[in-house]
């Protein structure tokens, strides 16, 4: 009789894994919890917020200095094509494009592109610069004009100047002039220094 008992007894229940264990005893000691309702102030602030913009503004920008790059056949500069030109290669000292475009750079040598074709300029500068390096000069301005009596077509001599500039070897960099030197009509050259034997 006491056999059969024995026998028709539940089985004991598993002990509880550490996990359990750990759970009742975090749940023991935090004890109920609820959610909390946002405040009036809370949702106001979120709202505001200012959600970022879902364009992607900045590989744009990359593919447009990319293509630029593309275009005058430089991959190591930085090029500004908006009113004011400025271009630098990869590697030169921030100090010194700040002292270019403040025109502290005494302009060693000066050329004038006005009222020249686009046929009669490029080799005019392309000569200039030539001439600047053999001597040793390290900064020239070139005035190239705003372009102004150009009409729809805008100021082509002054693009196909910062066209002409980037695709030089000697040009280490160029910005607008100041006001005084000429503004968006004209730039500052800075050229590769040259050592005894002729090298760049």
């Amino acid at each position: 009789m006491t056999k059969r008992r024995k026998s028709q007894q539940a089985p004991p229940a598993p002990a509880p894994s550490l996990e359990d264990h750990e759970r009742e005893q975090f749940l023991a000691a935090v004890g109920p919890v609820k959610p909390l309702k946002p405040s009036a102030r809370r949702s106001a602030l979120l709202e505001k917020r200012k959600l970022p913009s879902a364009r992607p503004r900045q590989r744009e920008l990359d593919e447009q200095a990319a293509t630029l790059q593309l275009h005058d056949g430089s991959a190591d500069a930085e090029i500004d094509t908006g009113e004011e030109m400025l271009f630098r290669r990869s590697g030169l000292q921030h100090s010194v494009m700040r002292k270019l475009k403040r025109g502290l750079y005494r302009q060693d040598a000066e050329l004038d592109l006005h009222g020249m074709t686009v046929n009669e300029a490029r080799p005019a500068l392309a000569s200039f610069l030539a001439k600047s390096l053999a001597e040793g000069r390290r900064c020239v301005r070139v005035i190239h004009g705003k372009g102004i009596r150009s009409g729809e077509q805008g100021p082509v001599l002054r693009q196909k100047v910062a066209h002409w500039l980037a695709q030089r070897d000697e040009v280490l960099a160029y910005v607008s002039a100041i006001p005084r030197h000429g503004g968006t009509g004209a730039v500052y050259v800075l050229l590769r220094r040259q050592d005894a034997t002729g090298q760049q």
